[in-house]
């Protein structure tokens, strides 16, 4: 063999060799390999270290509020041969008097002096005095309510009034920071934060429309009526409830509910609400095929428990038992579902209900009416 061709196959040995001990060290030694490219990470906002500024942006218009009612006690009622063993009960069958105390908080949403709050803190009152941020003490007057809400409107005189500002719509996620301010046990005005831990709560049974915000920024006895407000100091919600058996369960109605509330309130003095005459539950896809096994058991339309006598459903031939799927062509996820579609129908509309009866598909014609008023 020629000489040169000697040193070329002598060379591409050499080059072979390397190359296959460079690939068995990559694969045995993986972390002599490459870098991939790095996936790029979900920017997260950083928490701000304060959230000092949207206190001092919604605690001005948050108030204190204490309202007053005489309560008749039912008198003791003593027999005559042992009324000597009871010489000063209650006058002998006398009914008494006593003041009662409700404290709550409320928020000023108007330079005016409108003040929005919960209606079971100024529920029978007499009496409502407002203290505000700054001091400053003063008489409210009722001008509105609504029992479905729980929600009450005040007037309140006075100027320079601080409004809270209302969050735009429609952009509170579960997780965003919140912050619940009020009077709590009447210590005077105080913040608490949290973080909002569900929306749309609507299985509760706390109202009669319920579609609350849930939070676990702490919310006690006198936080009733007080702001839910964001981040930013924005209202989102009015707080409302709290379960007394879990820690870290407060409730807001939402703000946007609140507002429309108060413009049909101070509009026409009361919220217009369609009716169907119906109480319903929700129903499973499986109830409304009859088929086991082919639905889920998610909610899917709802089932009618009750059929109020002469009202809308009555009149249209509806039963209890029925299952409604469909209301206008718009299919329903379920009771939260239909409580928001009929509470937004208006009065005198006529609106189609298909569902199914024993399993047989049927149609009928609802005209709906204004809902009763919770005296």
């Amino acid at each position: 063999m020629k000489p040169a061709l000697r040193l070329a196959l002598f060379l591409f040995q050499f080059v072979l060799l390397g190359l296959a001990a460079a690939f068995v060290l990559t694969y045995f030694l993986p972390e002599r390999r490459p870098a991939a490219e790095p996936v790029p990470a979900t920017r997260v906002t950083p928490a701000p270290a304060s959230y000092a500024q949207a206190v001092q942006a919604a605690a001005p218009a948050v108030v204190n509020i204490y309202a007053n009612s005489i309560v008749t006690e039912r008198p003791l009622v003593v027999p005559e041969n042992m009324r000597h063993l009871f010489p000063g009960a209650f006058g002998l069958g006398q009914p008494r008097q006593r003041l009662n105390q409700s404290l709550g908080s409320g928020v000023i949403i108007s330079p005016e002096g409108l003040v929005l709050t919960t209606f079971h803190v100024v529920a029978n009152a007499s009496d409502i005095q407002i203290a505000l941020a700054d001091g400053r003490v003063t008489q409210a007057t009722l001008i509105g309510k609504d029992r479905e809400t729980d929600l009450a409107v005040l007037q309140i005189e006075g100027s320079q009034l601080p409004a809270a500002r209302f969050a735009p719509e429609g952009r509170l996620q579960v997780g965003d920071v919140v912050l619940a301010i009020g009077n709590p046990f009447g210590i005077g005005q105080r913040v608490t934060m949290g973080i909002v831990s569900a929306t749309g709560n609507n299985q509760l049974d706390l109202l009669g429309y319920d579609d609350f915000i849930q939070t676990d920024a702490a919310i006690n006895d006198g936080n009733s009526g007080g702001a839910l407000v964001n981040a930013a100091g924005e209202l989102v919600g009015i707080n409302t409830a709290v379960f007394r058996f879990g820690e870290g369960i407060g409730f807001a109605v939402p703000a946007a509910i609140a507002r429309r509330v108060l413009e049909q309130l101070l509009s026409q003095g009361y919220v217009t609400r369609g009716w169907l005459g119906l109480e319903y539950r929700d129903a499973t896809g499986e109830q409304l095929t009859g088929r086991s096994g082919e639905q889920s058991h998610a909610p899917a339309g709802v089932q009618v428990t009750t059929v109020y006598r002469n009202g809308p459903a009555d009149r249209a031939g509806l039963r209890p038992g029925d299952l409604i799927s469909h209301v206008d062509g718009q299919a329903l996820a379920g009771q939260n579902a239909l409580q928001q579609l009929e509470s937004a129908l208006a009065p005198g509309q006529q609106v189609q209900i298909h569902g199914h009866r024993a399993g047989v598909p049927f149609q009928d014609t609802v005209e709906v009416i204004q809902r009763p008023q919770r005296d």
